[in-house]
């Protein structure tokens, strides 16, 4: 959950970018929903494990 965010921003920043014509925010924009998804990831990988 708390990683979500990361998701939502980098999502945010990708349709904005989309939106003004301006690749490098879009680039971030996916770069930071890979991040957040690599992370939600590892922490599912966790919670597994724990159990």
């Amino acid at each position: 959950m708390e990683h979500t965010a990361e998701t939502v921003k980098g999502k945010a920043k990708e349709t904005i970018g989309k939106a003004v014509g301006n690749e490098s925010l879009r680039a971030k924009g996916k770069a930071e929903q890979v991040k957040g998804d690599m992370l939600q990831a590892g922490q599912k990988a966790k919670d597994a494990l724990k159990h």
